[in-house]
């Protein structure tokens, strides 16, 4: 046997082991909430299913503010996002008004959202969310919580929001990681 076809036989057993130690490995969802602020941790009771990175954007529109006359500030509107899996594939979308999770298999839910916290400047803050039933079967089924959390900006316009440029509408680019919980 030549020394070339010695390498890729070596090659081949190599990568056959590898593949085999890696399919006998636990794909278990990597992320802790350790380090979250108690307000937007997923009680007991609960586990992770599925972990997404939200890649998009938020539309915000100048408007008069709620019960302050003659003030105005940038209302949001609504998201409109991919969700990622880790791999960087898409396996659904995040948009509204009402704001919806929506898988690539249709199944979808609305939540309420139950906590805020902050997440530093700049960026939008960590929030959980308690899901509604899912709309149609799938990844979406059966889902009671999400996290949005490692979020990268999304806040309102730094631009001036006035009676002159009432409503005007921006658009701000964010990412953020959406973690979705079931029943345990």
């Amino acid at each position: 046997m030549s020394i070339r076809n010695l390498t890729l036989v070596a090659a081949a057993i190599s990568a056959t082991a590898l593949l085999t130690a890696c399919g006998s490995m636990s794909m278990q969802p990597m992320f802790s909430q350790d380090s979250l602020p108690d307000a937007v941790k997923v009680p007991a009771g609960n586990k992770v299913v599925m972990e997404t990175v939200g890649v998009g954007q938020i539309t915000y529109e100048c408007r008069d503010k709620a019960g302050t006359p003659g003030a105005m500030e940038w209302f949001f509107v609504g998201p409109d996002a991919a969700l990622n899996n880790r791999a960087g594939k898409q396996v659904g979308k995040y948009y509204g008004p009402p704001a919806t999770w929506e898988s690539m298999d249709g199944s979808k839910i609305t939540a309420t959202q139950l906590a805020v916290a902050p997440a530093g400047a700049g960026n939008i803050p960590y929030q959980l969310v308690k899901a509604n039933p899912a709309m149609g079967m799938g990844a979406m089924s059966g889902v009671t919580h999400i996290q949005r959390v490692a979020t990268k900006g999304g806040v309102a316009p730094a631009a001036a929001c006035t009676a002159a440029n009432k409503g005007a509408r921006e658009v701000v680019k964010y990412q953020a990681d959406y973690i979705f919980w079931k029943a345990a």
